[in-house]
């Protein structure tokens, strides 16, 4: 049953470089792995396999010069894991090519002539684990298919090096998950070069991500009217661009405040983890020590923080091959989150209230009515006397003529005669004592308008 000029080994059918310009036929039904590689077939059509292949999970048509690939042309083998489309002609992924691999987990389709990429086309490949692109002539690849993690799931490897893209939404990398930005290969595309760029490559390099590391040299940008590219990382402090390396993030929080802090590994197939406080203290899987704990997806919760959760959190991460140690700064200010609210509330407070009673203690001392000639009726006058020198000390100039009998207060100036304090008018004027006889007869008497009068509601007589 084994077609002419192939090979068969139990279930594995080889018939690499047999000058096949079409699939053979029959194939036996028991195939589990068809090496179709280094051919002349041109064209996979719906009919290639005439009848169902269920037991076939590898599929090599490298090296064909393939140009076309129909929509239908997989719907014979839906439990195919391997496919290896690479080194052909292909132009374009049409919409929904792959959407009846569903258990599809490694695509080969670098090194063809691939230009156009439908957002559909890989529809439906919840296990997809590994995607080369590379060698193609991509100018734009849907990135939104990573955006969410809900269309490739499993997705840990992308391929998109020497293609032509010429940006990249740095954003959208940063959030993709850790275990697929330490495999999405961008080297060998003509990128503009800005400083995001920059940062994103440098961040990588930190962290050792092998996208970056093997590939470090390959990793290059063009410079607005430049003749050759420059090295992404050499534009640190570099003209025109003057890039500084981004330095990770410290996570902020306050008094109070409940966080949680990302496990970010590049690991899949996670054995173990746990976490090590600031203080030494392990928070292993099984729970916390009450403020910390250890969630399902090996985040850890801190509740109630105070100012001592302050520092460097270690994660370790067990994976089956390789080991990875994460750390992440935690900096918990010493007040709530409303803290520095209230405190400026507060001193406006105190300021406005300073403020106040600053005014009312300048309508007390300066609006308040003269209530001195309306009691000065009923009051005995106050007794003269002989020192006159007292009241020159506490009034600054003399400020009425010669006491005249039966002559009212007057103010300072003839234009407001008759007014009083406050530029109100007095009911009556000031009685004038009576005269006196001998050489000190001549006295005059303090106005309650003087300087004296203002902190005295009883007039000094002189």
């Amino acid at each position: 049953s084994c077609p002419p000029r192939c090979v068969c080994a139990s279930n594995i059918l080889s018939c690499s470089q047999a000058v096949l310009s079409a699939v053979p036929s029959p194939l036996p039904r028991f195939t589990a792995v068809l090496d179709l590689s280094h051919n002349n077939v041109t064209r996979l059509r719906a009919d290639w396999a005439p009848g169902r292949l269920a037991h076939l999970h590898a599929l090599l048509l490298s090296h064909n010069g393939l140009s076309f690939v129909s929509t239908e042309a997989f719907a014979h083998v839906p439990h195919l894991r391997h496919l290896d489309l690479s080194s052909n002609r292909l132009r374009a992924l049409e919409e929904n090519l792959f959407s009846d691999l569903a258990e599809l987990e490694v695509l080969l389709l670098y090194n063809n002539e691939i230009s156009t990429v439908d957002r559909t086309a890989f529809e439906n490949l919840g296990r997809l684990r590994k995607l080369y692109l590379g060698q193609n002539r991509i100018a734009r690849f849907p990135l939104e298919l990573l955006r969410d993690g809900s269309r490739l799931p499993q997705l840990a490897l992308l391929d998109l090096s020497a293609n032509r893209l010429r940006g990249v939404p740095v954003g959208e990398l940063q959030a993709l998950p850790a275990w697929l930005r330490d495999r999405l290969y961008l080297h060998g595309n003509p990128l503009a070069c800005d400083c995001p760029l920059f940062q994103l490559v440098a961040r990588g390099r930190r962290r050792r991500l092998s996208a970056v590391v093997d590939f470090q040299e390959d990793l290059q940008c063009w410079l607005p009217g430049a003749s050759a590219p420059v090295g992404i990382l050499a534009l640190a402090g570099r003209q025109p661009l003057n890039c500084s390396e981004a330095r990770e993030a410290v996570l902020e929080a306050h008094l109070g405040d409940s966080v949680t802090l990302s496990c970010d590994t590049r690991l899949r197939g996670v054995r173990s983890r746990h976490w090590v406080t600031p203080g030494g203290e392990r928070v292993l899987e099984e729970g916390g020590n009450g403020s910390a704990a250890l969630l399902a997806n090996g985040s850890l919760q801190l509740r109630a923080l105070r100012p001592e959760d302050t520092g460097t959190y270690t994660c370790w991460v067990a994976g089956p091959l390789l080991n990875e140690t994460l750390y992440l700064e935690l900096l918990v200010h010493n007040f709530t989150l409303h803290g520095p609210h209230d405190t400026l509330n507060t001193a406006y407070t105190t300021l406005v209230g300073c403020i106040l009673s600053v005014v009312l203690v300048l309508i007390y001392l300066y609006l308040t009515p003269c209530r001195c000639c309306c009691c000065r009726g009923t009051e005995k006058p106050p007794a003269p006397r002989d020192d006159s020198i007292n009241s020159s000390v506490l009034s600054a100039t003399p400020n009425h003529a010669a006491g005249v009998p039966g002559e009212p207060c007057r103010s300072r100036s003839a234009s407001t005669a008759g007014l009083g304090q406050n530029g109100r008018y007095k009911v009556g004027g000031t009685p004038q004592p009576p005269p006196r006889h001998g050489p000190k007869a001549q006295r005059k008497v303090s106005d309650p308008d003087s300087v004296s009068s203002v902190f005295s509601d009883t007039p000094i007589v002189v």
